[in-house]
C-alpha cells in the first residue's frame, strides 16, 4: 500500500506537530492573549509517535518534519529526533523552530540525529519582530541561528512572512543577511490562517514583488529548478553566486498540484492538507488499541480523500476552524 491519492500525487512527506504552545505570538499564526493550549493528556507522546512515523515509513514516507507550536516546548525532544532518526526507510528528518530556544538544542539535535532547519525570521528589526510576534526575542533567534550553524547543521533555512504594509523594509535587510551568513532564504505569502481572523488578501506581498525588490536592490537573480517536483518553494540563484533565495506562493500561485505532504496535529489528528476542513482521528486507534494495519487504512483515505487544491483563490474557499498553531506549520 502506498500514499497516493486520487489526483496521482504520492504522498512521502510528513509534517508533525509535537506540541501547540508557543512563546511568542506571531499574528499571523496565534491570537495575542487568551490562548487555551490542549491538556498534556491529550497531546501524542513520543511513542505513539514514533509508531505512527514507523507506519507511515512503511508506506512510503520517506521525510518528516517536526513543527509546532514551538517544538522546542516540548521537553526532552532530542528524545525523539533520536527514535525518528532510526527509524527504517526514513531519509531525512527536519524540523521547524521560531529560534528562540535554539541555542540551547542546537547541539543535542544534531547530535540525535536532525539533518535540516528551517527557523523563522520575519524582520531584522527588534520593532517590526515584536510587531508580528507580539513578545521580545529577536535577539535569541540570531543567537539561534549562529548556534545552529556552530553545531554543524549545513542545511539551514531561513523562513520571512511576507506582509504588506509591515515587511517591505526587510526584504533587503534580510537577503543580505542570509547572503553574508551563507543561508537559504525562504519568503512566505501570508496565508488565511490566523487565529483572529485579520487576514485580507490585500495583506499579501507577493512573492513576485518580494523577488523584484530583490533583484532592484539587492542582485540579479535566476530561476533554478526545483529539487523535487513537490517542493513548494520557486527558488532563484543569484547571478554573482551569493547564494539562493525562494518564494512560497500559495495564495498568488498555488503549487497543489504536486502537494506530496499529510500532515499530523499535536493531538493525533491527520490532515491531508494544511487547509483542510476535514481530520482523521488516528490518537482513536493509537490509545483504543487499533493494530498498524488499521493505521495504515486510515493514512490511505486521508490521503484518499484529497482534494485537488486548497481553493483559497476560488469563491468556495472555507477557512478552517482551526489556526496555524493548532495545525502545525
Amino acid at each position: 500500500m502506498e500514499l497516493i491519492d486520487g489526483f496521482g500525487r504520492k504522498h512521502d512527506s510528513l509534517r508533525i506537530s509535537v506540541t501547540d504552545r508557543c512563546n511568542i505570538r506571531c499574528f499571523y499564526c496565534m491570537p495575542a492573549e487568551g490562548v487555551r493550549f490542549k491538556p498534556q493528556r491529550e497531546i501524542l507522546t513520543f511513542e505513539e509517535i514514533e509508531r505512527l512515523a514507523r507506519v507511515a515509513a512503511g508506506l512510503g514516507v520517506r521525510k518528516i518534519r517536526l513543527t509546532g507550536g514551538e517544538p522546542l516546548l516540548r521537553s526532552d525532544l532530542p528524545t525523539l529526533v533520536a527514535k525518528l532518526a532510526e527509524t527504517p526507510g526514513l531519509t531525512d528528518l527536519a524540523l521547524t523552530t521560531n529560534g528562540i530556544l535554539l541555542a540551547d538544542q542546537a547541539g543535542a539535535l544534531k547530535a540525535a540525529g536532525l539533518e535540516r532547519l528551517n527557523i523563522s525570521l520575519d524582520a531584522m528589526r527588534e520593532e517590526v519582530f515584536q510587531q508580528i510576534s507580539r513578545r521580545e526575542g529577536l535577539s535569541r533567534v540570531f543567537a539561534g541561528i549562529f548556534a545552529a550553524i556552530e553545531a554543524g547543521f549545513e542545511r539551514i533555512r531561513l523562513n520571512a512572512v511576507s506582509i504588506r504594509g509591515l515587511t517591505e523594509g526587510e526584504i533587503v535587510p534580510l537577503a543580505e543577511f542570509a547572503r553574508r551568513h551563507g543561508l537559504e532564504l525562504r519568503f512566505i505569502e501570508y496565508m488565511p490562517l490566523d487565529a483572529e481572523g485579520g487576514w485580507s488578501a490585500g495583506q499579501v506581498l507577493t512573492g513576485e514583488e518580494v523577488r523584484r525588490t530583490i533583484e532592484r536592490e539587492v542582485g540579479r537573480l535566476v530561476a533554478v529548478e526545483r529539487d523535487h517536483p513537490s517542493q513548494p518553494a520557486s527558488d532563484f540563484a543569484y547571478v554573482d553566486g551569493g547564494g539562493r533565495v525562494g518564494f512560497i506562493n500559495p495564495v498568488s500561485d498555488s503549487f497543489c498540484q504536486a502537494c506530496n505532504r499529510l500532515r499530523l496535529t499535536a493531538e493525533g489528528q491527520l490532515r491531508n492538507c494544511l487547509f483542510s476542513t476535514v481530520e482523521w482521528d488516528a490518537r482513536r486507534l493509537l490509545r483504543g488499541g487499533g493494530t498498524d494495519e488499521e493505521l495504515a487504512e486510515m493514512m490511505a483515505a486521508c490521503v484518499g480523500a484529497k482534494k485537488a487544491g486548497h481553493g483559497i483563490d476560488t469563491p468556495e474557499f472555507i477557512k478552517p476552524s482551526r489556526a496555524m498553531y493548532q495545525i502545525g506549520g
